[in-house]
């Protein structure tokens, strides 16, 4: 009985220690490995920590059982077959994503994203390939402040141009009655 207890005991804990990881994610990538050495694999995993995520290997069913049990609707759907990965993190999504993408490639295609989770919503492999295309977050903010200081910087110029045209009227004015007066 002790042996089953305990059997039992570290399957709960297992499926507690999974909720943790995928219910606290921002993001959620599911990735297949099929055909990597180990090595290569650690070297992901170190890339993908560089960018504060995390990768771990589960069983498909326990990620659709934590799904369901947690309200995770679309992710408990989520059909999900042969080895998988999964990539968990808090960060920057896209650089996740590009470092996903560039292990594609050079890993010719051992390495290929299945599927991806994000704020609720079920992503497929092209999403997960269209959100590594993205620039990152900080090249998004800089073209977003580009964008707003563009605004009134034009602004400014217009009223500046009229402002030196009634200047230069008003001061050709002065100049041809200056003129008159010698």
């Amino acid at each position: 009985m002790t042996a089953e207890r305990t059997r039992r005991s570290e399957k709960i804990q297992m499926f507690d220690d999974v909720a943790k990881l995928l219910v606290g994610a921002g993001y959620i990538y599911f990735v297949s490995y099929k055909g990597l050495k180990s090595k290569e694999f650690s070297a992901f995993r170190n890339d993908l920590a560089k960018c504060e995520a995390e990768c771990h290997v589960l069983k498909n069913r326990l990620i659709r059982k934590v799904a369901e049990a947690n309200g995770m609707e679309a992710l408990a759907g989520l059909k999900l077959t042969g080895d998988t990965a999964v990539i968990v993190g808090k960060g920057d999504a896209g650089q996740v994503a590009k470092v996903i993408e560039t292990f594609m490639k050079s890993s010719k295609d051992l390495i290929a994203p299945k599927a991806g989770f994000y704020d609720g919503a079920l992503l497929s492999k092209n999403d997960v390939l269209a959100i590594a295309a993205l620039p990152s977050k900080d090249a998004l903010r800089a073209q977003l402040l580009g964008l707003l200081n563009a605004v009134p910087t034009g602004l400014v110029r217009v009223l500046n141009a009229k402002v030196s045209s009634i200047v230069n009227v008003v001061n050709a004015y002065k100049n041809k009655l200056e003129k008159e007066a010698n």
